[in-house]
């Protein structure tokens, strides 16, 4: 017999097929929390997932068929500014994370994300934020807790300077700045 719970497992849309979770779900304080079966194996697919849902988001993305090395050609980070996303909230309090590349994950420390949270809240791939165009776009990965900007849950949401965004119980403040030249 199934567990309950498993009954209401997450569905996730990858083009034209539908694939259900297969991560058992127990539930938490006030809400379903994710359990990963396997942590390893489990990240590397809902990596993956995360992929295919942001190039999804974005319409200049070219498609799985297009070679890895120029997959990311319609995401750049502009040469004259540096993006800075700080913690100013929560337990990681004080982290600051300079993007080093376009597309960039969060999620909870642990994980295999390229800027980790320590925050029970926080899911292990909980958002991404990706820079094309001059503009810096937030999108939630389907994370348990959602990400906010304004207070307001958000699938998709358009960063500037001093944008804030909570993930988890985590408040994030977006920097934007000229580059300085020696």
């Amino acid at each position: 017999m199934e567990p309950k719970a498993a009954l209401h497992a997450p569905r996730y849309q990858l083009e034209d097929h539908q694939v259900e979770s297969e991560q058992a779900m127990r539930y938490g304080w006030s809400e379903f929390e994710v359990v990963p079966a396997n942590s390893a194996l489990d990240v590397g697919r809902m990596l993956a997932e995360a992929s295919q849902s942001l190039s999804n988001c974005t319409e200049s993305v070219p498609s799985a068929s297009v070679p890895i090395a120029s997959r990311s050609r319609g995401f750049v980070l502009p040469e004259d500014i540096t993006i800075t996303i700080s913690v100013i909230g929560g337990p990681s309090k004080g982290e600051a994370h300079q993007l080093s590349k376009p597309r960039i994950s969060i999620g909870r420390a642990g994980g295999a994300t390229d800027i980790q949270i320590d925050d029970p809240k926080v899911s292990v791939l909980h958002c991404a934020v990706a820079v094309s165009q001059n503009r810096i776009k937030l999108y939630d990965l389907d994370s348990t807790s959602g990400t906010y900007v304004n207070d307001e849950p958000i699938q998709t949401a358009e960063l500037e300077h001093l944008s804030e965004f909570l993930v988890g119980s985590s408040l994030l403040l977006v920097t934007i700045l000229p580059k300085r030249h020696a």
